[in-house]
C-alpha cells in the first residue's frame, strides 16, 4: 500500500513525499557502498521513517520526538525530544552513517552544537555525517507553499533558524570534524543545501 502524504510529515502537503524522495535519494548519494554494511542513525526521521525504508544498511536505527507506531519492524525506533535533550543514548563510535535530513531548521541553533559534537562522538573513524536543510534565502518561499498545501505548514511553522553552507561547515568544525573531509552542496534547484562530513 502506498503511503500518504501524512506518513511523511505531520500535517499535509501535496509536494511531501516527493520532497522526501528526493532528500532520500541525495543522502543516498552521499554514502559510500562499504559503510553499509554497518550501522546508520537517522535523527529526526518524522513520523515515517521514509529514508530508512529507502535505503540499505545492516543496522537501522532512527530517533525522532514522536511513537514511531508505523516504523518497519528492521529499524530500531527511539523517541527522543532533541530540544531539550540534545544527549545521544549510544555508545562512542557507535554508527558509521548519521544523517539528518531536514530536521535542524527544526532545532534551537544552540542545541545544534551539541548533537552535532554528539554525532562526531557516536561516529566510528571514517563514519560520516550527512545533513540536509532549506537554504537560508527560502523562508518566503516555504511558507507561501505551505499556504497553497504544497507543504506541510506545522512543519515550516516550526522553522526555528535557516542555514547557510559555511554556517553549517562552522558547526561541524567545533564539533571536531576536520574541515578538509567536509563537502557541502545545494539540490532541488537550489532550493535545500546538504553537507557530508567524513569523521
Amino acid at each position: 500500500m502506498q503511503k500518504k502524504e501524512s506518513d511523511f510529515t505531520r500535517g499535509k502537503g501535496l509536494l511531501e513525499s516527493f520532497l522526501a524522495g528526493m532528500r532520500a535519494r541525495k543522502a543516498n548519494q552521499l554514502i559510500p557502498d562499504d559503510l553499509r554494511t554497518g550501522r546508520i542513525l537517522d535523527i529526526g526521521c518524522g513520523a515515517y521513517p521514509y529514508f530508512l525504508s529507502h535505503t540499505f544498511f545492516h543496522e537501522k536505527v532512527a530517533i525522532d520526538q514522536q511513537d514511531g507506531v508505523s516504523c518497519p519492524s528492521d529499524i530500531d525506533w527511539h523517541i527522543l525530544d532533541l530540544n531539550s535533550a540534545p544527549h545521544l543514548s549510544f555508545q562512542e563510535e557507535s554508527f558509521q552513517v548519521v544523517t539528518m535530513l531536514a530536521v535542524v531548521e527544526h532545532l534551537d541553533p544552540g542545541k545544534l552544537s551539541l548533537l552535532v559534537k554528539e554525532i562526531y562522538r557516536v561516529l566510528v573513524p571514517g563514519g560520516v555525517f550527512i545533513m540536509t536543510t532549506p537554504a537560508s534565502w527560502t523562508d518566503g518561499l516555504l511558507k507561501s507553499m505551505a499556504r497553497l498545501g504544497l507543504v506541510s505548514k506545522e512543519e515550516i511553522d516550526e522553522h526555528a533558524f535557516a542555514y547557510t553552507l559555511p554556517l553549517l561547515g562552522w558547526y561541524m568544525g567545533k564539533a571536531g570534524f576536520d574541515l578538509m573531509k567536509v563537502q557541502f552542496g545545494i539540490f532541488e534547484l537550489g532550493l535545500n543545501l546538504w553537507a557530508r562530513a567524513e569523521k
